[in-house]
Order: structure tokens, then sequence, then C-alpha cells
């Protein structure tokens, strides 16, 4: 899917008009510009660090968070003396250099955490690939919004989606139950799907099939809503929610990116 929603933001971004490239976007302080710049940034940074062993971090008692915010920043405000002509030619190579990467990764092997799913522990490289295609659909789709262009149809969303349930368990980690406690999560329209999250002898865990027995709360929205949810929109609505208050209260904190 990588290659096809590069494809789509090309596509995107040669048909912008000179100002939409201006139009602020649901990032505050960002234009339509900073956002590609920032997607840019992601790319460049990735091949770097993947790729070349190039690795920039936080000092031992810097915050991941307030640094990488910070780091974002410095960037954005760097690249906007580039022109959108070729702002749209280094999307695409730096796009396709981190493509070539990926293509020679297992993903079935344990790499890089993912820290809204599995903390500072190791996750599946399927799951570090599944974070960086959020992350490059979630920024294409703040620009379609703000350029008042279509969104991305449901075969985009869909992936979006599975990868970013894996921060659930993590959200209800905070919420002791007894092994067995079973919780369900459903986006609902095109694109969306449910998901259970089970409590187990060593925690919450996502379960490969609807599992037996009653659930303890059933949370719902909109896909939208729950893109909006996983990414830390305001604009997103609260979940409807049924069964158990406490639960419902720590899938509305969910969190499924960095910053």
């Amino acid at each position: 899917m990588l290659p096809s929603l590069r494809g789509e933001l090309a596509a995107l971004l040669t048909g912008l008009a000179a100002g939409d490239w201006a139009r602020p976007t649901a990032c505050p302080g960002w234009s339509v510009h900073d956002v590609a710049a920032h997607l840019l940034g992601v790319e460049v940074g990735n091949v770097s660090l993947r790729r070349d062993r190039w690795e920039l971090g936080p000092g031992p008692a810097e915050d991941l968070d307030g640094w990488l915010n910070g780091f974002n920043q410095q960037w954005v405000e760097a690249t906007r003396r580039i022109s959108p002509a070729l702002l749209i030619e280094l999307i695409d190579v730096g796009g396709r250099r981190f493509e070539e990467y990926l293509a020679t990764l297992d993903l079935d092997a344990t790499g890089r955490p993912v820290e809204w799913a599995t903390g500072s522990d190791p996750a599946p490289v399927w799951l570090d690939v599944g974070r960086e295609y959020m992350e490059r659909f979630v920024h294409q789709r703040q620009i379609r919004e703000a350029a008042r262009r279509p969104p991305l149809g449901a075969a985009f969303v869909a992936p979006v989606l599975v990868a970013a349930a894996h921060a659930l368990p993590r959200a209800l980690d905070r919420v002791g139950r007894p092994a067995g406690t079973v919780v369900t999560f459903t986006a609902e329209g095109e694109g969306g799907g449910t998901w259970h999250a089970v409590r187990g002898a060593a925690g919450w865990s996502l379960a490969a099939r609807p599992p037996a027995g009653p659930v303890a709360c059933r949370a719902w929205t909109t896909v939208d809503g729950a893109l909006g949810l996983y990414i830390r929109d305001p604009r997103a609505l609260p979940l409807a929610w049924q069964g158990d208050p406490e639960i419902a209260a720590a899938l509305g904190d969910v969190k499924a990116i960095l910053g």
C-alpha cells in the first residue's frame, strides 16, 4: 500500500493551486506546505535512520515527545524555502528509497519498539511498517482536508485502523480486571471494523477472533471518529459506549501517535 499511498500524495500535491499551499491545516501553526515538508522529513529521516544507521534522538534526561515536537518544528521552519515543485520531487525520491529498504525486511521478525503499542519493548516489523503507513496516511488526510480535496477511500483507511488498534491494549493497561474480561471497539463505516481486547494473566491483548462470553464494555464511533481519537485530534467526537465506565474512559484516552 505504501507505493499507492505515495502515488496518491504526488497526484494530490501536483494538483494544488498556488494558494492551497498556504492554507492552514489541523496541525496547529502548520500550513499545507509545512505538512508536506514534514512528510519529506519523515522519508528522509526514515531512510537515514533505518538504512544508513544515522541516528539522532533525545538525550538521557530529555522527554521524547518534547524533543520530537521541537525537532519537527525546526525541520518545518528550515524547509519553508523549498518550492512546492521541488518538495514534490524530493518526497517522491525519499519515498522510493524507503520502500526499497522495506522490501529487504522480514516482516515477521522482531524489530524496533512501537512506543504507543509496545512501550519500550520490541515490536514485530510488520507493526513498525504499519506505523509508518499510518503516519503518511494521517498527514495526507490533513492536506486533503485543508485543500478541500476528496478523502482517500476505504482501501487506504483500513490498514491505518488495523495498525492503530494495537494501541488499545496499552490504553487499557491502567484498568485492572479479571482474566477473561472482554472489551470491543468498533469503527463504523467503510474501512472500519471491530476489535476485541481480552484481559489475560499478563495484561490486555487483541484477540485474533471474537471471544466467547459476555462483553464488559462496548465502545463505538465512526471511522473518522476513530482516526481522530487515535491521533488526539481535539475535533474528534467522544466515544459512544455501553458497560464498564472505567474501561470506556481508558479507551477514550487511547493514543496511536507520538508527539
